[in-house]
């Protein structure tokens, strides 16, 4: 059993109860726009972190992380990318892979709008975390916790920190 912290889009702004929120995890995953080198070792200084880079993010996050990461943990197939869409209406870039060798949990960030969706005909868990960071259009800065456990994903829990205009 391993439990999971999941943010996006942070584009450089640290707030101190990612570490609260993600102190029980076991891992911590960011889907994209990370912002900046400083935040990333903030994060790798937490917990084992797993990354993708963002449209935003620099050459130096761009050698750090890839632009996907495909992996099976606890016997789940996971696929994370920054721009990857969602059911119905996937991102160009991850058709037609997506369809020929779906993972059974997709994340995806870059649209800083909190989904969790369950494609049926893939069979596959999409969730993208929102937002994390203070740039953007989004309302409410957000954080997910799951578990991934002997195959299965469960108990989900969606974290509001702030509005995203507050900061706090």
């Amino acid at each position: 059993m391993v439990k999971i912290g999941l943010l996006s889009d942070t584009h450089a702004w640290w707030d101190d109860r990612y570490a609260k929120y993600f102190a029980e995890c076991d891992e911590i995953w960011h889907a994209g726009d990370i912002g900046s080198v400083e935040l990333a070792d903030r994060f790798e200084a937490l917990k084992p972190f797993r990354a993708v880079y963002g449209n935003i993010d620099g050459h130096e996050l761009r050698l750090r992380y890839p632009q996907h990461q495909r992996f099976t943990i606890e016997g789940v197939d996971v696929w994370i990318t920054h721009i990857g869409g969602y059911p119905g209406k996937y991102a160009r870039e991850v058709i037609p892979q997506i369809y020929i060798h779906p993972p059974k949990l997709f994340i995806s960030g870059h649209s800083h709008i909190l989904k969790v969706l369950y494609d049926k005909t893939l069979k596959c868990l999409h969730i993208n975390p929102g937002a994390a960071g203070l740039y953007g259009f989004h309302k409410k800065r957000t954080l997910v916790r799951f578990v991934i456990d002997r195959g299965e994903i469960k108990d989900l829990e969606v974290i509001e920190l702030a509005d995203r205009r507050q900061g706090g």
